[in-house]
């Protein structure tokens, strides 16, 4: 396995096949607004065929997000370029997908890619290429900050710079953004919300979405102190909130990050299971964010390594049950295609 993601949990399915739940409200649209694919970049790999199983799961996935994973760069040519093969690779499987030949749903319908905003100023030709890459599917970048000065937080992928929202570069690139229509995905750590705040709060026309709920550590320090962890993790949250320029994806609690430890059990989690152990974090979002600027995600194959496809989105389901139908629209399907600009699903 690549080292870089050596601490993501391993997926097992004869494991997850050990549960396997039939969908509920099986009609209910749904745009799953975060995934990855992957290949030869790590281990096990996670290509259209891969995601297609999951997406077969008996719920109505519509569309997907595709989102930046370090997959498929270039090899060689001007590094700040080589991203550009990641945009290049997801819209051919996106126009793979919309040939209709691989079923109804419309698999990266929007890709959000990975760009080194600390080009400061000379950004916007990057961007430029990822939009002639990606054509209308295009539609932000995330720029990954989430870092932590215990090294037993450190989950996955290159640790980034300490402070990383706050360099001078890095926010000189940030103000092209919203000039050029596109979204930020951010992702952090619970204690750098104040961070994230500080930028938003600089730059409220930039339309931005806060990856895996928020990214609440329950593992290292962190493991023996949920209440503090929590209480803090929902004032960055509030904070956050103020500017209506923010969202929220909610998920990404099922990786090694958040401590639930479901892979560690001699079964795999059901459903119930799962909404028993999140509904916390989901509810307080909810209430925080309302549901017209927070949509799910499954953030697979990332939280595979925890629940399977199926039973991820049967919880995300059970969490929402005394939401009223345009509420259920909102967070499964209607906040994502505002957020990301979709086209009209099938």
């Amino acid at each position: 396995m690549n080292k870089s993601h050596a601490q993501h949990i391993e997926i097992n399915k004869v494991w997850l096949d050990q549960h396997i739940e039939e969908a509920i409200d099986p009609g209910l649209e749904i745009v799953d607004s975060h995934h990855h694919l992957w290949d030869k970049s790590r281990t096990p790999r996670y290509m259209l065929e891969d995601l297609l199983q999951d997406l077969n799961s008996g719920h109505n996935i519509r569309a997907t997000v595709f989102v930046e994973c370090r997959s498929m760069y270039r090899a060689s040519g001007d590094p700040a370029l080589r991203s550009v093969g990641e945009t290049e690779f997801a819209n051919g499987i996106a126009a793979m997908s919309a040939s209709g030949d691989y079923g109804k749903t419309q698999v990266a319908a929007a890709i959000v890619a990975s760009v080194d905003l600390r080009l400061g100023k000379n950004v916007v030709e990057v961007l430029e290429q990822h939009k002639r890459a990606g054509g209308a599917r295009f539609r932000g970048i995330r720029h990954i900050a989430a870092r932590d000065s215990s090294p037993e937080v450190r989950v996955a992928g290159p640790v980034p710079p300490s402070q990383l929202l706050a360099d001078t570069a890095f926010r000189v690139g940030f103000s092209h953004l919203a000039k050029l229509d596109l979204s930020f995905d951010a992702w952090v750590y619970h204690p750098q919300l104040g961070e994230l705040a500080d930028l938003c709060e600089q730059f409220p026309d930039t339309q931005v979405v806060i990856n895996h709920a928020g990214g609440p550590i329950g593992i290292g320090p962190y493991k023996h102190q949920r209440a503090e962890a929590f209480r803090s993790w929902q004032t960055g949250l509030r904070r956050l909130a103020a500017l209506p320029s923010v969202y929220i994806k909610l998920g990404g609690l099922g990786m090694k990050l958040g401590g639930f430890e479901f892979h560690k059990r001699p079964l795999p989690p059901s459903s119930v299971d799962l909404a028993e152990s999140w509904a916390p974090y989901i509810e307080t979002c909810l209430e925080i964010f309302g549901t017209h600027r927070c949509m799910f995600e499954s953030n697979f194959p990332v939280e595979k390594g925890s629940c399977s496809y199926g039973v991820l989105w049967n919880s995300f389901k059970r969490m929402t049950q005394a939401c009223s139908p345009s509420e259920k629209r909102d967070l499964f399907s209607g906040t994502a295609t505002r957020f990301y600009k979709l086209q009209r699903l099938p």
